[in-house]
């Protein structure tokens, strides 16, 4: 059973484009039915969800805070340390963490993971880890497809 559900933000939860003015990143891009799935689904499942994201952003906290994300663990290049203890702090094992990423460094933790997915545009190299590729491109939905995909997952998994 799915007992953590983590997830990469730019190219996963947005679109990849990072935009900024003079003063820096000024907007990034998020789609509602992710919100939903993250916000209403997850938890109605008990299902803890997290990000792991390598970069900072007040953006990503508001958008965290918004929906109740409380394990938000920004700039961290090293994912897999983060990930190990949040496995720790919520008592699970690989078979209970399903992680959705779309690159390069999300890799080591899908090694680490139980279940999963990535968006349509992900990267070749983690499209060949993913047990789900989502129809749909990162920051377009896929996240709440994979989400789906989680909660049919454990579904299949009740006596």
């Amino acid at each position: 059973m799915i007992k953590l559900f983590v997830m990469d933000v730019d190219g996963t939860l947005t679109d990849g484009c990072i935009n900024m003015g003079p003063d820096g990143e000024l907007f990034k891009s998020f789609n509602i039915k992710d919100g939903y799935g993250i916000n209403e689904m997850l938890p109605a499942q008990g299902i803890v969800p997290a990000i792991i994201t390598g970069r900072t952003s007040q953006i990503v906290a508001n958008r965290a805070r918004e929906l109740h994300i409380t394990e938000l663990h920004q700039g961290k290049h090293d994912k897999l340390d983060t990930l190990h203890e949040l496995m720790q702090k919520y008592h699970c094992k690989k078979e209970n963490v399903a992680y959705i990423g779309d690159d390069i460094l999300d890799i080591v933790c899908m090694r680490e993971s139980g279940l999963v997915g990535c968006p349509a545009d992900a990267c070749p190299e983690v499209k060949e880890l993913a047990h789900f590729v989502s129809s749909l491109n990162g920051g377009k939905g896929a996240v709440r497809e994979f989400v789906e995909y989680v909660i049919r997952h454990n579904q299949s998994m009740e006596p």
